[in-house]
């Protein structure tokens, strides 16, 4: 068996997450305690309000917190991947089941982040669309066609039939009228704060490069898919350039489950609420085996099923 852990990005999240686990897991419980926000993230995280949590500052760290503590408990059982990927704010996670972050810095940056990219939207009138059954060449036409109204980029590579668009809002309504009469089945404008991994986000990844001259990147301990490549870094990449480019550059979800598919991952444990990206591998590389940990029992029965299949 050759594991991988990917972890959820922001959309997933919920009023209510992680609260079976903390009160489960003592150890899961002092990540809760004691994250480095300014901010209650544990009334946050349990009892919400959901516009609140859903707001960007506030769900990158909650989402975090749950990756650590989650990932953590599965180091506890033994259970270690030989790779690990993230969608977009997960990617942070999945650095730090790498080892390159510690449990604080990764939290405390990716709090950073969330109020850089709210910051970087201030002012925008942006919109983000997903855009089913169209392929990548025709969607481009289309954002191309639409971008005399302004920015409008493909932003995320989701899955075979699932892209996403983004940037200001006339030049994103547009592309998608235009995708429809290229043969689009459904446009969906989904309801984010920002034009996400768009060259709109530059000034968020000014201030992630900034940042993270302040902070210590460990060694890796296994390779993780980084979403601006599709894949592991090449020798003359740094994590902190690839950060930077990520915040403002397109994810390459779909190329990054081909590519660990080609590397000889058949297992996947989605870490994170919800079962979005486990969705996307089956859509991808079906004949990988996928299993997600949104709630404690979900845990258990993890553990259980990868336990059985290495014994």
């Amino acid at each position: 068996m050759k594991l991988a852990f990917v972890y959820a990005g922001q959309g997933s999240q919920h009023a209510g997450m992680g609260k079976d686990f903390y009160e489960e897991f003592p150890e899961f419980s002092n990540i809760f305690d004691h994250a480095p926000v300014d901010f209650d993230l544990k009334g946050l995280c349990f009892q919400g309000p959901e516009d609140r949590l859903s707001q960007t500052r506030y769900t990158q760290p909650c989402m975090a917190a749950f990756a650590v503590g989650v990932t953590d408990l599965l180091y506890q059982e033994g259970i270690r991947p030989q790779a690990a990927a993230g969608l977009s704010l997960g990617e942070y996670s999945a650095l730090y089941a790498a080892g390159v972050f510690s449990r604080g810095t990764v939290i405390s940056t990716v709090a950073l982040r969330g109020k850089a990219m709210e910051e970087a939207a201030a002012g925008l009138d942006c919109g983000m669309t997903a855009v089913l059954g169209l392929d990548r060449e025709k969607l481009q036409n289309a954002c191309d066609g639409a971008s005399e109204l302004g920015v409008v980029q493909i932003c995320n590579y989701n899955c075979p039939g699932q892209l996403v668009i983004g940037g200001e809002k006339a030049a994103v309504d547009r592309a998608g009228e235009i995708a429809k009469e290229l043969g689009a089945k459904r446009c969906m404008p989904l309801k984010v704060s920002g034009p996400f991994h768009t060259r709109l986000m530059k000034p968020a990844g000014d201030a992630l490069a900034k940042h993270f001259n302040t902070i210590f990147f460990g060694p890796m301990a296994f390779p993780v898919y980084f979403n601006c490549k599709g894949g592991p870094m090449d020798a003359d990449d740094t994590v902190p350039a690839l950060l930077e480019r990520q915040v403002q550059s397109p994810v390459y979800w779909e190329d990054t489950i081909r590519r660990m598919a080609a590397d000889g991952v058949d297992t996947v444990v989605e870490i994170g609420p919800g079962k979005a990206l486990s969705g996307f591998f089956k859509k991808t590389a079906p004949e990988i085996k996928t299993y997600h940990i949104d709630t404690a029992a979900d845990f258990h029965s993890v553990v259980s099923a990868l336990k059985g299949e290495t014994a």
